[in-house]
């Protein structure tokens, strides 16, 4: 492989050393004859290097741009910009390869100017164009910073923006969950391909390549981010997954009750935005457990004719000795999360036995839809609202809410002590996830008339997916989200009178 690319390179530039020093010494000549003081520096680009770059960007060697690479070093940010109509001049451009990273710097401070050229005989030049002042910043990266600091009375737009890079970087060392995560994090920002946005009042943002809207938001600011609920790109709604292209204008629609969501982290690809998002979680998380626990341990001391702001402090004290918790709070989160059952924390709080405590008439807790994720419903039974259901109480898992006449609910009740009696709360707010098997006549453009059904009742269909029965009849599975039973039967009324439909059953979700 090596001796074919040096047979490539061989043919694509000739006599290479006579080369260089003829398209340096043209270089030279068009710039010192328009009095523009550069330096002018050439080399051919070596052989594992440019593998390399065919590796990377899957690229053949006749697309790799830059067999002979030169770097024009001027005194000013203007003589960049006219050492490049200089040279465009001299030699034919290739249309889009020219990358201006003086306007629109990198994450990390880099500026130049990037364009391809075809150079004498037809070969491929690599032309970079910067001052000192970038050639250090390119070099020693933002320890070139204080090279300059002592001669300068403010920092460049360069300075600025690698500064703001290191402290994003150190943002995410305090934000990451440990090292493992962090490096992955860098990894991520360190040479990503980029993609160049605009916000509403025309700043030019840069972000990854695969980027979404959810990056940009919280590229903007983290709690914009945060309260993200939509997104238009150039004054068209999109999905907040879709990925961004270079040009588009970006508009965030927020509200106060907007929340991360755990399936962001799907979407998003910036280390930023990851590591904000996995930060509110681990916050939300612990809020809705303490929320939780609170209530778990209030609906268990009601058996006992009291509430948790009850026990006097020197019992709880004793409790939390007795449990091994440092305060309340560490108490209330495992409650919620399953890894100390209420009977125990109750037998502590009141002096009593386990079994008695376990033999208590708790009162049942209600679920309203609001409770955060410490509280997950059940895929193999899709609990809604109008159900009868109950809780399982399961270890570092916190509360799942099932259907009472769910299948996997009768081994759970070999458990009893992590079994909670449930009830939907008089006022139900969200909608929840249902799974539909429809079973249909196997012709074309059932899946359409389906749809369309469904769209006309003001629901989006969140997933769905066929199984061939046989030849004549099809199942179609569908997932729906619904606010109550009430709503679920009204849509299965409306299913069973699409012409072509034999039935309609509730299932699982996949």
């Amino acid at each position: 492989r090596a001796r074919r690319l040096d047979a490539a390179r061989r043919s694509a530039s000739g006599n290479r050393t006579q080369l260089v020093d003829q398209i340096r010494g043209q270089l030279s000549q068009t710039l010192n004859r328009e009095g523009l003081n550069a330096a002018v520096v050439g080399r051919e680009k070596h052989l594992y290097s440019i593998y390399n770059k065919m590796k990377a960007k899957r690229k053949s060697f006749s697309q790799v741009m830059d067999i002979f690479a030169f770097r024009l070093i001027v005194d000013s940010v203007d003589d960049c910009y006219r050492a490049l109509g200089m040279v465009h001049s001299l030699y034919k451009p290739v249309p889009g390869e020219f990358k201006d990273y003086i306007a629109i710097p990198k994450a990390n401070g880099y500026q130049s100017l990037h364009t391809v050229l075809k150079g004498m005989h037809g070969v491929p030049i690599e032309i970079q164009i910067r001052t000192h002042e970038m050639e250090d910043m390119a070099n020693n990266g933002i320890a070139a910073h204080w090279l300059y600091k002592s001669e300068e009375t403010g920092a460049s737009i360069s300075h600025t923006r690698a500064r703001e890079w290191v402290q994003g970087l150190l943002e995410m060392q305090q934000r990451a969950g440990d090292s493992l995560e962090f490096i992955e994090n860098v990894k991520i920002d360190l040479f990503p391909d980029e993609v160049y946005v605009f916000t509403p009042r025309g700043d030019i943002l840069e972000l990854p390549k695969g980027s979404c809207a959810l990056d940009f938001a919280y590229a903007v600011h983290s709690d914009i981010g945060n309260h993200c609920v939509a997104a238009r790109v150039s004054n068209q709604l999109v999905p907040l997954s879709e990925p961004l292209e270079s040009g588009a204008t970006i508009e965030i629609v927020t509200a106060p009750t907007g929340r991360p969501s755990p399936s962001w982290l799907n979407w998003v690809v910036t280390a930023r935005a990851r590591t904000h998002i996995r930060h509110f979680l681990k916050d939300q998380r612990r809020e809705d457990s303490l929320a939780l626990g609170r209530n778990l341990l209030d609906r268990a001391l009601m058996a006992y004719g009291s509430r948790l702001n009850a026990i006097e402090e020197k019992t709880m004290q004793s409790a939390l000795s007795a449990l091994g918790k440092a305060d309340i709070e560490t108490l209330l989160v495992d409650v919620a999360l399953g890894n100390t059952l209420p009977h125990i924390a109750v037998a502590h709080l009141t002096s009593t036995s386990d079994d008695s405590a376990v033999g208590g008439e708790a009162a049942t807790l209600g679920i309203r839809g609001t409770e955060g994720v410490g509280v997950t419903y059940a895929k193999c039974c899709c609990p809604l609202p109008g159900d009868p259901i109950q809780g399982y109480l399961g270890q570092e898992k916190g509360l799942m809410v099932h259907r009472d006449s769910c299948r996997n609910l009768l081994e759970m009740r070999e458990q009893p002590d992590r079994l909670i009696s449930l009830h939907w709360d008089e006022v139900v707010e969200r909608n929840y996830p249902v799974g539909l098997r429809v079973q249909v006549e196997n012709r074309r453009g059932m899946i359409a008339v389906l749809a369309t059904r469904l769209s006309a009742i003001g629901l989006n269909i969140e997933r769905i997916a066929t199984q061939n029965k046989d030849v004549e009849f099809t199942f179609v599975d569908l997932e729906l989200q619904v606010s109550s039973r009430t709503h679920l039967a009204h849509v299965m009324k409306r299913l069973r009178s699409v012409e072509g439909v034999l039935r309609v059953v509730r299932s699982a979700r996949r």
